[in-house]
């Protein structure tokens, strides 16, 4: 397992990909941030189906998966100081209920947001992203 935290996103996605570079810049976590695509989703104990579905944070050493509205909880947690209230914050009801409808609402229409794209509303196993010669 990993001797740090793990965040996946889908590096299909160009809003998630926005959404995670602005974590990164702004808030700093003490987490490794990888495309889903490009891990070895067995040995973290995590599904294609479900990396598909939500972003995943990932505990250290075999720690708990947690998906979606918690999983930017738990990226807000670890990281800056100023962000971390807003981690617990969303870890709580019914502050927490609300999140993760809202997040499911943002999953299941990023492909309309800024940099979402069609493919975005795809799954994975649908996605071709090769272009033609």
């Amino acid at each position: 397992m990993t001797a740090q935290p793990v965040l996946l996103f889908d590096g299909d996605c160009g809003f998630c990909g926005t959404a995670v570079g602005l974590a990164r810049r702004a808030v700093r976590p003490r987490a490794e941030i990888v495309p889903w695509q490009s891990a070895d989703l067995a040995a973290l104990g995590v599904t294609e189906e479900r990396a598909d579905r939500e972003v995943l944070w990932i505990g250290r050493a075999g720690g708990p998966v947690h998906g979606g509205a918690r999983a930017v909880a738990e990226l807000l947690m670890s990281g800056r100081r100023r962000w971390r209230w807003l981690g617990l914050l969303l870890r709580t009801p019914p502050v927490g209920w609300v999140a993760r409808g809202v997040y499911r609402i943002v999953a299941d229409n990023r492909r309309r947001l800024p940099g979402g794209t069609a493919l975005c509303a795809l799954p994975a196993r649908d996605r071709d992203t090769r272009t033609a010669p």
